[in-house]
C-alpha cells in the first residue's frame, strides 16, 4: 500500500508543517505551555508519519499517547480563547497592517487554532479507535497540572528568571497561593471534562463506523443462512425425487431429479 498516498499520511504532514511554521514563525519560550505542548504534538506526529511509512499502515502508533497529545493541545486552544483572549475574534489580527503583528498573530492562529482542530479532527476521523480507557483521563491530566506545578516551584528557586509567571492563574502575587490552588482545582475539573470529551469523541466514533461493518456482516449472514436453507430444500426434494423414482417411470423420475438439482 501506498501509505504516501493516502488522506491519512498528508493529513498529518499538514499538521507537521503548521506546527513546525507556526514555531518557526515567532520567538519559541520553552517555558510557555503552548510551545511545550506543540513540540509535544510535532514530535508525535512526526513519529506517527515514519511510523506508517515504516509498517506500511495508516494507523497512527501508539493509541494512548495519541489520546494525551490530542487533551493536551486541546487545552492549548481553550485556555487561549477562554482565558488569556476572553473569547475574541483572533481572525482580524492576521490582516494586521504591522507586518510584524500579522506575523506574530499567524503564529498565533497556528498553535492555537489550526493544529489543535486539525489534531482533533485527525482523532475523530482516523483510526483506531477504541483503544483508550476511560481510567486514562487521571494520567493524561498529569501533564498540564504538573506543568503548572513545576512554575511555581521555578518562581521559587529562580527569582531572577525573566518570565516568572507565564500565565496569570499561576501568579500568586496578587491573590497569593491559596487563589492559585483554587486555579488548580479549577483547572483539574476542566481538564478532566476535556478528557472525557476527548475519549467520547473516540466512542462515538467507533460507532459511527460500526453500522456500515455490521450491515455487511449481517448481509452476508443472511446470504449465508439463506445458502444453507435452499441447500437443504434441494437436499429434501432430491431425496423425495429418488423415492418417486424408484416408485415410477424412469422418465419421471429422471425429470424430478433434474428439478431438484436445479433447485438446489
Amino acid at each position: 500500500m501506498r501509505v504516501y498516498a493516502t488522506p491519512q499520511f498528508w493529513w498529518r504532514a499538514v499538521i507537521v508543517a503548521c506546527g513546525l511554521s507556526g514555531l518557526l514563525m515567532n520567538e519559541t519560550r520553552i517555558v510557555y505551555y503552548t510551545s511545550q505542548s506543540n513540540l509535544i504534538t510535532l514530535g508525535f506526529f512526526v513519529g506517527a508519519l515514519y511510523w506508517m511509512l515504516k509498517r506500511g499502515t495508516t494507523a497512527a502508533p501508539a493509541p494512548r499517547l495519541r489520546g494525551a497529545v490530542t487533551l493536551w493541545i486541546l487545552i492549548t486552544c481553550l485556555i487561549s480563547h477562554f482565558m488569556l483572549s476572553h473569547g475574541a475574534n483572533p481572525l482580524p489580527g492576521l490582516a494586521d497592517p504591522d507586518p510584524t503583528a500579522a506575523t506574530v498573530n499567524r503564529s498565533l492562529f497556528l498553535v492555537h487554532y489550526v493544529v489543535p482542530l486539525m489534531v482533533l479532527l485527525d482523532w475523530v476521523f482516523f483510526g483506531p479507535h477504541r483503544q483508550v480507557r476511560w481510567a486514562d483521563i487521571a494520567l493524561w491530566i498529569l501533564f498540564p497540572l504538573g506543568y503548572g506545578l513545576v512554575i511555581e516551584f521555578r518562581a521559587v528557586l529562580v527569582p531572577e528568571a525573566p518570565v516568572q509567571y507565564p500565565y496569570f492563574f499561576l501568579d500568586p502575587t496578587a491573590h497569593g497561593y491559596g487563589w492559585v490552588v483554587g486555579q488548580f482545582v479549577r483547572l483539574a475539573v476542566i481538564f478532566a471534562v476535556l478528557g472525557a470529551v476527548v475519549v467520547g469523541l473516540d466512542r462515538l466514533a467507533s460507532l459511527a463506523g460500526r453500522p456500515r461493518r455490521d450491515r455487511g456482516r449481517g448481509g452476508d449472514a443472511f446470504a449465508d443462512a439463506s445458502a444453507s436453507s435452499s441447500g437443504s430444500d434441494g437436499a429434501s426434494s432430491g431425496a423425495s425425487a429418488s423415492a418417486s423414482a424408484g416408485a415410477g417411470p424412469v422418465e419421471s423420475g429422471s425429470g424430478l431429479s433434474e428439478g431438484a438439482l436445479r433447485q438446489g
